[in-house]
């Protein structure tokens, strides 16, 4: 019997890898897989539909989902994960030290629907005490001008959100028109070393571990979709990727703990991972709704407050019922 051919967009993680190169089957499943970069699948994969599965910012899915746009059909796989104390970019010399301070400012974000905005202003709300209304948001590409929103928003009464088509955020970072930006996608001009531009917090990383252990809270950014024609045509393809997916995953935890041999080209992975196993448990990389569901409610309420999600959700409503259980023996 053939298989079913699929084509999956998603970038080239190394708990993917396994599956994506041909080292795991997925039962019934001829992957035809595309590497592609992030921004450039995301516009391809919810404007046109272009690929069977993708890789889907979890804002954008969720609003969609939230609006009863069923155009796809995700799975509890989370391929990207970031805490976002790390997502606060200044103009060097600026009088902010402390997220507080942000209170009153203007703060630049590349779209209300990204997913780490949404766990940013989430975080600034709930945890640093700053009212969503208390700052001025303003929207635009993050190194090049012209970046739009791609889902409706119904933003709550008293916030001012202003798009700016024609500059970008880091210009206008540079120019002091705007005082902070939150961005996944770090300033290109950061990137590439300028020193105009630095973080918020310099030690970031002591800064997300003591958000953790306060709050269990460890940000999804993205999660993989099918398309619903597809998934409603041959509905066992969910369970067939979640299991791909999770054995792939599981390699991957086991190869970053491996001491016989160093498995990453960096000294002393394996400690990493066994300190990152420290914080977050055994299984220091969870896919599922059940051990990530103080980081889903907590963002199911986030992206409510904030207008991206129209409706208040449970994690239960974002997946299909074929992958919230499995059997037993």
């Amino acid at each position: 019997m053939a298989k079913l051919e699929l084509t999956l967009a998603s970038s080239p993680y190394e708990h993917v890898r396994d599956f994506t190169e041909g080292d795991i089957d997925a039962e019934g499943i001829e992957l035809n897989y595309l590497n592609l970069q992030i921004e450039e699948m995301f516009h391809r994969f919810i404007n046109f539909r272009e690929f069977d599965v993708s890789e889907i910012s979890s804002g954008k899915y969720t609003s969609m989902i939230s609006q009863g746009d069923n155009r796809f059909v995700g799975i509890p796989i989370f391929p990207s994960r970031v805490f976002r104390q790390s997502s606060v970019y200044l103009k060097r010399g600026s009088k902010i030290k402390k997220a507080e301070e942000l209170a009153g400012k203007k703060v630049g974000i590349p779209e209300w629907g990204q997913s780490a905005a949404v766990y940013s202003r989430g975080w600034l709300v709930h945890d640093v005490g700053i009212p969503l209304k208390d700052i001025h948001w303003v929207q635009a590409g993050v190194g090049t001008a012209g970046r739009k929103e791609k889902v409706k928003l119904k933003l709550p009464k008293g916030v001012k959100l202003t798009p700016v088509p024609d500059k970008s955020l880091q210009e206008m970072l540079l120019s002091g028109e705007i005082d902070a930006m939150l961005s996944a996608h770090p300033p290109p001009l950061f990137e590439a070393g300028d020193p105009r531009i630095q973080r918020l917090y310099k030690d970031y990383r002591k800064v997300e571990e003591k958000y953790y252990k306060d709050t269990g809270i460890w940000p999804i950014m993205h999660l993989y979709a099918i398309r619903r024609e597809v998934f409603e045509a041959y509905p066992w393809v969910a369970q067939s990727l979640v299991k791909a997916f999770t054995e792939a995953k599981d390699r991957a935890l086991y190869r970053a703990t491996e001491t016989t041999a160093c498995r990453m080209p960096f000294a002393w992975c394996y400690e990493a991972a066994d300190k990152a196993r420290q914080l977050f448990g055994e299984d220091f990389y969870p896919y599922g709704i059940e051990p990530n569901r103080t980081t889903l409610d907590a963002f199911l309420q986030y992206g409510y407050e904030q207008g991206l999600f129209h409706r208040r959700m449970e994690p239960e409503d974002l997946f299909p019922k074929e992958v919230q259980s499995t059997f037993k023996v």
